[in-house]
């Protein structure tokens, strides 16, 4: 059927292209530290034609990176479509 469970799936944001300034991991499926960014807490997925929401909680950053590392089928990463939906820093409602 095409359904595919990927391994080591890493998302995380950053302020800085170098990914060294307030760093957030939002999604981590990698239970070894294979990826080498960390024991994951979050469960494999089996993923579907609609991908998958990963939901950032309000969190600042600039940059986005996904990370993966296989799947069930093959060792490949298949990416095709990544979408980052959020707000200017100006429009971020005031506390």
């Amino acid at each position: 059927m095409g359904e595919r469970v990927y391994f080591d799936v890493v998302v995380r944001t950053a302020d800085d292209a170098d990914f060294t300034a307030n760093v957030h991991t939002a999604y981590n499926n990698d239970y070894d530290n294979s990826s080498g960014l960390g024991i994951g807490k979050d469960k494999e997925y089996i993923e579907g034609y609609e991908g998958r929401l990963i939901d950032c909680g309000g969190t600042v950053g600039r940059y986005v990176r996904c990370y993966s590392k296989g799947n069930t089928t093959d060792e490949l990463n298949h990416y095709v479509e990544v979408e980052v939906w959020g707000f200017a820093q100006s429009d971020l409602p005031k506390d």
